[in-house]
């Protein structure tokens, strides 16, 4: 069994998430051969350096469950993109370049976070770009705490603010890009969250069957694609499971 998660977006003053989280982890995850998380893991990253303890102890978790057996794959999200190597070797995770492709149910599959398919919003595809290019990821990680904590929280404001104003076709996936980004990767099944959509969308590329899987985000309720021998099956959960503890 494979598991695949995203967006959660924990944070501290989540405490609903959290304690769905860690229980997961302790229960479903536990049964699983790997565990994929696509991105937007944490609310906000400004680094391995400024680490809260809140995150080492998540961090903990992850590591315990890696230790247990699960294979954990940690990709970037738009609110994440600084997580490092630090805290992957902490956690036990591998970190997963965004597209990526693996095998998963005897097919391959491409994985993706999903922001970068939303090429409609000009705007962000442009901060995007500058944001993860190489020379400002190494300006970013070398400024001092606080200026990337209020750096973080201006990026956040801001985006918040602009996708309440903008139409909904923009801050989703632009079709044409799925299939090109597909196409380009010789795939048929391509997974993805970011829009905070959940679904199975039925597709053609290059003439042959396709499928885009946008998982869900954790807010309502916890969203996990499941893949084993039954196929690829998405399910809502409780985030309030009986009996799971305070974190």
């Amino acid at each position: 069994m494979i598991l695949l998660i995203s967006d959660l977006h924990l944070e501290e003053k989540r405490p609903d998430i959290t304690r769905a989280f860690l229980h997961f982890l302790a229960t479903r995850a536990r049964q699983a051969e790997a565990l994929y998380i696509l991105g937007d893991f944490f609310e906000v990253w400004i680094g391995d350096d400024g680490m809260s303890p809140f995150q080492h102890e998540i961090a903990r978790a992850l590591r315990e469950l890696s230790d247990a057996g699960t294979r954990i794959h940690l990709m970037h999200g738009n609110r994440d993109f600084l997580i490092g190597k630090a805290f992957c070797r902490e956690a036990g995770c591998t970190l997963l370049s965004d597209p990526c492709t693996v095998q998963l149910g005897g097919e391959r599959v491409l994985l993706m976070h999903g922001d970068s398919l939303c090429t409609l919003d000009v705007g962000y595809m442009k901060l995007r770009r500058w944001l993860r290019n190489p020379l400002s990821l190494l300006i970013l990680r070398n400024l001092p705490l606080a200026t990337r904590q209020k750096l973080a929280r201006k990026l956040r404001n801001e985006s918040r603010a602009q996708t309440r104003m903008k139409a909904s076709e923009i801050v989703d996936v632009t079709p044409q890009e799925v299939l090109r980004v597909m196409a380009a990767h010789g795939v048929r099944t391509l997974i993805h969250g970011h829009t905070h959509r959940p679904a199975v969308h039925e597709l053609e590329v290059n003439g042959q069957p396709a499928r885009r899987i946008v998982l869900g985000d954790w807010d309502r309720q916890g969203w996990a694609l499941q893949i084993d021998d039954e196929g690829f099956n998405q399910a809502p959960f409780e985030l309030a499971p009986a009996n799971a503890s305070e974190p």
